[in-house]
């Protein structure tokens, strides 16, 4: 299991498609992580996008959001 890091990047309250492309403009330029973010919904279109660019990733969510957790 990957230790999360200790700041996560909050895109709640942001319209679609500001929080993906937030997401993936941090990842160009990022470690192997982990990297955490926050969202309102679930970010399904994120998800199969950091697959076919080689990310693994976990993705936790409950009445407040979802929490996105991604790593090489």
């Amino acid at each position: 299991m990957h230790s999360p890091s200790p700041d996560p990047l909050d895109l709640r309250g942001l319209e679609p498609p500001e929080p993906l492309l937030r997401v993936l403009s941090a990842l160009a330029q990022a470690g192997p992580g982990p990297h955490r973010f926050l969202f309102d919904r679930a970010p399904l279109p994120l998800l199969a996008m950091l697959r076919r660019d080689g990310w693994s990733h976990d993705l936790h969510g409950d009445d407040r959001g979802f929490e996105l957790t991604v790593f090489r």
